[in-house]
């Protein structure tokens, strides 16, 4: 890689966060809960979590006698409806803690839940918007949060995260809440959970690591400490994601990848999301994929949008991945490789999404936090052009 110039300057703060991984990982809890002082510990996890007795069985032997409750209504994309309701689960039962058990949606529930509770407003006013001035803004949400702990089936970045975004079924608004008390005091990864989710999920969720990665390597903050994080988390997904296929039901790959989903999320909160992230939030759910998938599969076409102002960072991405050809071209042809390896689907027409569907998805990104972070802002025009060139 690329020698680190040690003139740059770096403001580089990382929140305090536990990591436990192996067959006696969950045996941490009770001594979390007891660090904070939480005693009542409510469970937020979906449907298809419950089918799996053993495995959940295991998380109620660990909390044992602290464990005062379960939400089990958790549903993709954590729509306003689910989420208000367990919010309300969390007051009838008093909650001091909360474990997010299985992927991404139970993760955001549990927080966006979390902060309705405690800040005790409409999503509205709490969900970011933008001002009279046209930006975007996040308002400051003041209340204390319930500790968060997360105990995830897949390898989803969301447990790195502090932001939460729920979706309004009703008009199809995509709220989004961010307050970094509600980040996850860790996470505890489980073999016999990892092993729950269904192959094609967690092939879908590492996408969105491996495309989280590459998006931040792309950056034009500056930030080596990141860069590492990044770096490593990408060359885990390229090693362990095919493994999804010759051993589906084995954990190792499993807790490598969700190792991986850690670093890529801690690493990209220093370097920002990107144009790929943005957009696969607003075309997601208007397609037959997952929003890993949708975010892998625009992702050559936001690097080639990006290239001109961050060539030297595709360099550096160059060098990650082994090339000794160090051109940005270069560079977004390996990742198109490997998307066509990890079998991402070339077309946004091959997962349902209409040519119709591009300017209401277009209009919907321009309003995502994550399309402000990026190396290049785009325009309304921009967007339409990507989306219509991976259309």
């Amino acid at each position: 890689m690329t020698p680190v110039d040690l003139d740059l300057k770096l403001r580089h703060v990382s929140p305090a966060f536990r990591t436990f991984c192996g067959e006696d990982a969950l045996a941490a809890l009770p001594r979390e809960l007891a660090r904070v002082g939480a005693d009542r510990a409510v469970i937020v996890c979906g449907p298809s979590i419950v089918k799996h007795t053993n495995a959940l069985s295991r998380v109620h032997d660990a909390l044992g006698e602290h464990l005062v409750g379960q939400f089990d209504g958790v549903a993709e994309h954590s729509p306003l409806p689910v989420v208000e309701q367990a919010r309300q689960f969390l007051a009838d039962h008093d909650a001091q803690a909360v474990i997010a058990v299985g992927g991404g949606s139970a993760v955001v529930t549990a927080r966006a839940a979390s902060i309705l509770l405690a800040e005790r407003r409409d999503v509205r006013e709490l969900c970011t918007r933008r001002d009279t001035a046209g930006k975007l803004v996040s308002p400051k949400l003041t209340a204390p949060k319930l500790p968060q702990w997360v105990v995830p089936s897949t390898p989803t970045t969301a447990y790195a995260k502090a932001g939460s975004a729920v979706r309004d079924p009703e008009t199809g608004e995509r709220l989004a809440l961010y307050d970094p008390k509600t980040r996850a005091q860790g996470v505890l990864l489980d073999p016999a959970m990892a092993s729950t989710a269904p192959p094609r999920l967690s092939w879908s969720a590492a996408l969105n690591v491996f495309a989280m990665a590459v998006e931040g390597l792309q950056s034009r903050a500056i930030d080596p400490l990141a860069d590492a994080q990044l770096a490593h988390a990408l060359r885990t997904v390229v090693a362990w994601l095919p493994q999804l296929h010759t051993d589906p039901e084995g954990s190792r790959p499993r807790l490598h990848l969700m190792l991986a989903a850690l670093m890529s999320g801690q690493g990209s909160d220093h370097t920002g999301g990107g144009l790929a992230q943005a957009l696969s939030h607003a075309v997601g759910p208007r397609s037959s994929a997952a929003n890993g998938v949708v975010e892998a599969l625009l992702l050559p076409h936001a690097m080639r949008f990006n290239a001109a102002v961050v060539g030297h960072r595709l360099a550096m991405l160059a060098d990650v991945l082994g090339l000794a050809d160090r051109r940005a071209e270069t560079a977004i042809a390996k990742i198109e490789r490997l998307l066509e390896l990890f079998e991402v689907p070339a077309r946004l027409r091959d997962v349902d999404v209409s040519e119709k569907d591009l300017v209401d998805a277009a209009d919907h990104a321009l309003d995502d936090w994550a399309i402000t972070s990026g190396p290049r802002v785009p325009d309304r025009a921009d967007v339409l052009a990507v989306l219509t060139n991976a259309w």
